[in-house]
């Protein structure tokens, strides 16, 4: 396993003390899948004050979890934490221990983790690994340490750490494991709005994020109320060949794992159960759903205090998701003068894994075709620099005023706008002597 330098040093340092010293958890997990660590974390036999008074002055420690046994450790390589082998006792909130207890065993500390996949430990003679997280790794599965109701009655954000690990590693989840996850559900309210977004933004990104959420939906309802009415619904429509969770799982699981694509897929129906009729012909509708889901995005967004450029960004992502888009030159343009090249290019990801999420039909099919020419126009005009907004006209205010042609006023602004028409449609080239000889025509 190829440890980083400054995390060999930590542990040469600790070891010459003569402390036990190990990289364990993700670090290893990761290592063995081989995956660049993003970060190391190490455990020792030193209590928190060993631990400082052994490695400074060389290096600077912050008490970021000392009463828990965490010092961070500041190194040029990054921060590195470090903590005291410990046991932990009572979770009476359903999420952080009531106490810890220092010891000295490595194995006491990886029996209170919570997978398999993450109970495991590098020390000197190599990878100790007392739950078989390797054997786990082989097979693709996430599976508790011991027994999965006490794991998660311990901490309930591990429910959703469970779908997480199993969407970003593209795992399945033990069957012992998933039912003991089911059946503590309720104890996700207990979890914090913050702790759930960043466990459901992480797992959004993952390879096996759609199949993660076909099968947990269940669970998700429990920190996203609005997804149970979506569980098992009817659309009623042959362009529909999944019951309306099983639609958005799978445009979630064919979108690019773009943050914004993939909360908009995820948001973009869930309005649709309250907007639902049914035709004379028996066929399902739901008039006004994206214009409805729009505002139960930003809802659900702000519930979970999610940041708010992501609310700003898939706010209209799932308000526009439904609307035709433009297959002419100019109107290529003029989305990309109101939203913009990324936004657009998210706009038409949205759309394209939403039709493939439908059965194939020659309807489908054709939007399809539609949003791959859209797509197409507007990334030409991008890439040309195709004139699209005002501060891109090359005819300003103070042209026409030097001019003559227009003074001060609403009219200036007025003609200044109909210019910018003229060239979106190509009537006229963004040129600043046309543009003005265009103007002086125009009636005063």
């Amino acid at each position: 396993m190829n440890v980083p330098s400054h995390v060999t040093q930590l542990l040469k340092a600790l070891r010459a003390a003569g402390f036990t010293a190990c990289p364990v958890g993700g670090c290893v997990r990761d290592s063995l899948l081989g995956r660049r660590p993003s970060d190391w974390d190490l455990c020792t036999d030193a209590r928190p004050q060993q631990v400082k008074a052994c490695l400074s002055p060389r290096w600077r420690t912050v008490d970021t979890g000392i009463a828990h046994g965490t010092v961070t450790v500041l190194t040029r390589g990054g921060p590195v934490e470090v903590t005291t082998f410990r046991v932990e006792t009572g979770y009476s909130d359903h999420r952080r221990p009531d106490g810890v207890r220092f010891v000295a065993d490595l194995k006491e500390d990886l029996a209170r983790r919570d997978f398999t996949v993450n109970a495991m430990a590098l020390d000197e003679e190599g990878i100790v690994d007392p739950f078989g997280g390797r054997a786990d790794l082989e097979a693709k599965v996430i599976r508790c340490v011991g027994e999965p109701a006490a794991r998660f009655e311990e901490d309930a954000l591990r429910i959703l750490r469970a779908l997480r690990f199993a969407a970003c590693l593209d795992f399945a989840i033990e069957p012992a494991t998933l039912a003991a996850a089911r059946a503590a559900a309720p104890t996700l309210s207990r979890v914090s709005a913050e702790r759930v977004f960043t466990e459901l933004d992480k797992l959004l990104l993952g390879r096996g994020a759609g199949r993660v959420l076909a099968e947990c939906g269940d669970i998700l309802t429990r920190v996203i109320p609005a997804v149970g009415p979506c569980l098992g619904f009817n659309l009623h429509s042959p362009r529909h060949d999944r019951d309306l969770w099983g639609h958005i799982a799978r445009a979630v699981s064919v979108a690019p794992a773009r943050r914004e694509v993939r909360w908009a897929l995820l948001l973009h129906d869930l309005a649709k159960p309250e907007c639902f009729v049914l035709d004379a012909k028996g066929f399902g509708h739901a008039p006004g759903h994206a214009a409805r889901g729009a505002a139960l995005a930003r809802e659900v967004l702000t519930e979970l205090k999610a940041p708010g450029r992501l609310v700003r960004a898939v706010e209209p992502l799932v308000r526009w998701h439904d609307t035709p888009m433009p297959q002419d030159v100019a109107g290529a343009r003029r989305w990309l003068g109101r939203w913009g090249w990324p936004m657009l290019r998210d706009m038409a990801a949205v759309k394209r894994a939403d039709l493939q999420a439908h059965a194939s039909t020659p309807v489908i099919r054709r939007r399809m075709e539609e949003t791959a020419r859209f797509e197409r126009l507007a990334a030409q005009a991008q890439r040309r620099g195709d004139c699209v907004r005002l501060n891109q006209l090359a005819l300003k205010g103070s042209d026409l005023m030097d001019a003559g042609v227009c003074g001060p006023g609403p009219r200036l602004g007025r003609l200044l706008s109909a210019a910018l028409e003229e060239v979106i449609e190509g009537r006229v080239n963004n040129d600043r002597a046309d543009l003005l000889a265009w103007a002086g025509a125009q009636k005063r």
